[in-house]
C-alpha cells in the first residue's frame, strides 16, 4: 500500500461516522424533548430568571450556568427533524412548544426585570444581545450541526451542553423580556431578531444533517398526498432558508461596512486644523457613518479629500454625514483638548491619588514590620531559658474601659518560669527596641 493510500485510509477511518450513529434513538430522543410541560416548564422558568440575574449584573459565569440547565433546544431540533422526514404532525407539535417556550421565557424575564431592585448602569451583556452579527449566524449554524451530531451519537458526551452555551438562545429572550419591562422597543425587536436567527440556522443545520444521515422519512399510503406533502415541505424549506440566507447576507454586508468605516476613520483622524472626536454608524436607512469634527471649519477641498479617502475604503460619499462643531475664533487648541478630555483627566487624577494613598499605607505597614528572627536571637542571649517566641498584634481591653488598646503580644516559651523583674525588664527593652508603648508579655512554661 502506497503512502498516499495509507493516509487516505487513515482519514477515512477517522472521519467515518457510520458505526457511531443511531438515527432511530436520535429521532426518539428529539420527539421526547420537544414538550414543555411539568418539570421542563419550571426548569425553563428558573433558568430564565438565573440568566436574567446574570444579564442584570453583567456576570458571564451566571449566564453560562443558566444556559447549562435550560431545556431550550428540543423544539428547534423537532422542527428541523419534522421538516427533514416530512412529518407535519411533529412540526406542528414542535412549533407549538416553541411558542410555549418563548411565552414562558418572556413572562419570567419580564416579571424579573419588572420587580428587580438592581439598576442597569452599564448593560453591556444586554446590548450584545440586540445587535446580531455574522458571527451569531455562524455560531448558530455550526452549533446546530454539533447538536444534531450529539443527538445521533451512540455514546453521549458533553457536546450538547456546549451547544447550549455556544448558540446562546436564552440571553436574547431575557433581553426581550427586559425590553418589554422597560418599554424599550429597540431592545425587544433586536433580541427577538437574534433569537429567530439562532432558531432558523439551528433548524437549517438539523434539516441538513437529517437528510445527510438518511433518517427514515415518513411514507404516505396515498401517492397524491405524498407528492402534495413533499411540495409543501419544499416550499417550507425555501421559506425558511431564503430569510436565513438574506439575513446572513445583510449581516455580512453590515459587518464589512463597519470594518471599512473604522479603517477610514483611523486614516482620517486629523483633517487640516480639525479632528474627528466621535463617530456613529447606523444601518436604519442604508449603511451610513456620521463623523463629528471639532476645530476650524473644513474647507471644500478638505471635504473632497475625505470623500476621496472614503471611496478608497469602499464607502460612497452619500454614506458619509459630516457634523462640524466649530470652535470660536481665538480659542486655544490646548484648552479645547483639555475640555474634551476633562473627565478622563479627572479620573486619572483620582486614580493617581488612590495609588499614592495605597503606597503610603504599604510604606507604613512595612515600617511597622517586626524583625522576628533578630528579636528571637537577641532575647535568647539575655534569657537562656526562653525557647520559641510567638509575636502578634492584638488589642488589650481593660475591664472598666470602653475602648480596646492596640498592643504587641509576645508569648515566650520558657524552660523555667520568668521572674517578675526579668519580665518587666524584657517589656521595657521591647518598647525601646520596637518604638512602641504597648507591649504585653505572656510567658508560657514548657514542662517537658
Amino acid at each position: 500500500m502506497s503512502l498516499w493510500n495509507k493516509i487516505t485510509h487513515t482519514f477515512r477511518n477517522v472521519l467515518d461516522i457510520s458505526e457511531h450513529i443511531d438515527t432511530t434513538s436520535a429521532e426518539k430522543a428529539i420527539r421526547n424533548n420537544i414538550y414543555f410541560r411539568g418539570p421542563n416548564a419550571w426548569i425553563l422558568a428558573i433558568a430564565i430568571i438565573i440568566a436574567s440575574v446574570g444579564l442584570n449584573v453583567n456576570s458571564i459565569p451566571v449566564i453560562i450556568g443558566a444556559m447549562l440547565i435550560s431545556p431550550l433546544m428540543g423544539p428547534i431540533f423537532g422542527l428541523g427533524l419534522g421538516l427533514g422526514i416530512n412529518d407535519f404532525d411533529l412540526m406542528k407539535a414542535a412549533g407549538k412548544n416553541l411558542l410555549v417556550m418563548m411565552g414562558i421565557s418572556l413572562m419570567a424575564s419580564f416579571l424579573y426585570f419588572l420587580i428587580t431592585p438592581l439598576s442597569l448602569n452599564n448593560p453591556t451583556e444586554l446590548l450584545a444581545r440586540t445587535n446580531p452579527t455574522i458571527y451569531d449566524v455562524l455560531i448558530a449554524l455550526f452549533g446546530g450541526f454539533a447538536g444534531i451530531f450529539e443527538q445521533c451519537r451512540k455514546d453521549k458526551g458533553t457536546v450538547f451542553s456546549g451547544v447550549a452555551i455556544a448558540t446562546a438562545l436564552m440571553p436574547p429572550l431575557c433581553t426581550a423580556g427586559f425590553g418589554l419591562a422597560s418599554g424599550n422597543l429597540h431592545y425587544f425587536v433586536g433580541a427577538i431578531y437574534l433569537f429567530i436567527i439562532n432558531c432558523l440556522f439551528i433548524m437549517l443545520a438539523t434539516y441538513t444533517m437529517v437528510k445527510y444521515l438518511k433518517f427514515n422519512a415518513k411514507e404516505f399510503a396515498d401517492e397524491k398526498l405524498g407528492r402534495r406533502t413533499k411540495t409543501v415541505s419544499t416550499i417550507l424549506i425555501i421559506l425558511f432558508i431564503i430569510p436565513s440566507i438574506w439575513s446572513a447576507a445583510l449581516l455580512v454586508k453590515k459587518t464589512n461596512f463597519e470594518d471599512r468605516a473604522l479603517e477610514f476613520i483611523e486614516a482620517n483622524k486629523t483633517v487640516e486644523k480639525s479632528f474627528i472626536y466621535d463617530h456613529k454608524i447606523t444601518h436604519t436607512d442604508g449603511s451610513k457613518i456620521e463623523l463629528f469634527f471639532t476645530g476650524e471649519p473644513l474647507s471644500q477641498s478638505a471635504k473632497n479629500n475625505i470623500e476621496a479617502s472614503a471611496r478608497e475604503h469602499g464607502i460612497k460619499p452619500e454614506q458619509i454625514i459630516i457634523s462640524e462643531h466649530v470652535t470660536a475664533e481665538g480659542t486655544d487648541q490646548m484648552e479645547l483638548v483639555r475640555s474634551i478630555y476633562e473627565r478622563t483627566d479627572s479620573e486619572l487624577s483620582r486614580r493617581e491619588a488612590e495609588i499614592q494613598q495605597l503606597k503610603d499605607e504599604l510604606k507604613l505597614l512595612r515600617g511597622n514590620e517586626i524583625p522576628y528572627m533578630q528579636l528571637q536571637k537577641e532575647i535568647e542571649l539575655s534569657y537562656p531559658q526562653v525557647g520559641d517566641i510567638y509575636f502578634g498584634r492584638g488589642a488589650f481591653a481593660a475591664k472598666d474601659s470602653l475602648n480596646a488598646m492596640p498592643c504587641l503580644v509576645v508569648i515566650p516559651q520558657c524552660s523555667d518560669s520568668l521572674r517578675v523583674e526579668d519580665r518587666i525588664k524584657l517589656t521595657e527593652w521591647l518598647k525601646l527596641r520596637l518604638a512602641t508603648e504597648n507591649v504585653v508579655i505572656l510567658p508560657i512554661v514548657n514542662n517537658k
